[in-house]
Parts: structure tokens; C-alpha cells; sequence
């Protein structure tokens, strides 16, 4: 499993509120869900993160 690194970041309050919400919903964490969010705009946009053995 890859390293996780924690970071901060600030979000408009009514943002955090819907993904709250949508999280809820997929019944994942908040954490999970922004994770999730951003895996699939990565791979949208084709830049999901490769694992070690596909840069082989």
C-alpha cells in the first residue's frame, strides 16, 4: 500500500458540506471520499499515479 502523507488544506465551508454529504451517502470517510475524488480526476485526466511495477 502506498505511503500516505498528510497535509492541510483549506476549503470553502459549503464545499466541505457537500462532500461531506456525498461521502455519507458512498458511506466512505470525508478523507475517502476527497481521495477519491481526486483519484478519479486523475485518471480522467489520464495522470493517475503508476505503481512501481509499471515503471518497470
Amino acid at each position: 500500500m502506498p505511503k500516505k502523507k498528510a497535509f492541510a488544506l483549506r476549503i470553502n465551508e459549503d464545499m466541505l458540506k457537500a462532500i461531506e454529504k456525498w461521502a455519507a451517502d458512498e458511506f466512505r470517510s470525508t478523507n475517502g471520499q476527497i481521495e477519491w475524488m481526486l483519484m478519479q480526476s486523475l485518471k480522467n485526466e489520464n495522470r493517475d499515479p503508476k505503481t512501481k511495477k509499471e515503471k518497470e
